[in-house]
């Protein structure tokens, strides 16, 4: 299970997942762990740091960049812009066709070409598809990438299939068919073939 965020407070000890892994400490990401978890939970030194006090008892730390394998599942934390409260990463999670990489929050990433190199699916930041949420503080930019930006990524990296989850009000208070629509456009325009998650969505690779 990756991130355990505040509305899985209640259930995360009935779903019994065999390991949780965090992104980043924000309580919608991290939050369902306030009462301890079922199962160790692996985060970055930066997240432990932020959820101290949360009586997690098997604790894991997982190092940038440094692959590591859970439950059989190879994957390496990929350390992005977001929150200089809540430093996040994404993952790159191996599969037998290249790998997956997951970033649910994103302001930026740093040489993206190279960190989404190999990558068969984007599964990206769905807060909003062209309107920016974006600041800059301390030199970090801070917040949310647009859709657009992210199919971008994808674009000069030479990924071709993207989802789009932990969608914004825009998204979620909106036409889901107009606005399906509107970001298989801005796909296809950068050469990817992209959708708006919905809960049960399942992808077939490549």
């Amino acid at each position: 299970m990756i991130d355990c965020g505040a509305d899985w407070l209640r259930r995360v000890h009935d779903l019994a997942p065999d390991a949780i892994v965090l992104t980043h400490a924000h309580p919608d990401h991290a939050d369902g762990l306030r009462h301890g978890a079922p199962c160790p939970v692996w985060a970055t030194h930066e997240t432990w740091a932020v959820i101290a006090g949360y009586p997690i008892e098997e604790r894991r730390t997982l190092a940038p960049h440094v692959p590591a394998t859970i439950e059989g599942i190879g994957l390496e934390a990929c350390p992005v812009q977001h929150s200089l409260r809540c430093p996040a990463v994404g993952y790159r999670i191996d599969v037998k066709e290249g790998n997956v990489f997951y970033v649910p929050d994103v302001a930026a990433i740093g040489a993206p070409a190279e960190v989404l190199a190999g990558t068969v699916l984007y599964i990206g930041d769905g807060a909003t598809i062209t309107r920016p949420i974006l600041r800059k503080e301390e030199g970090v930019l801070l917040g949310h990438a647009p859709i657009r930006t992210q199919l971008g990524w994808c674009r000069d990296a030479g990924v071709r299939c993207a989802a789009f989850t932990h969608c914004g009000s825009e998204i979620v208070g909106g036409d889901g068919r107009r606005l399906g629509a509107k970001v298989r456009a801005l796909a296809r325009e950068c050469g990817v073939a992209a959708r708006i998650a919905y809960d049960g969505l399942e992808i077939e690779l490549p």
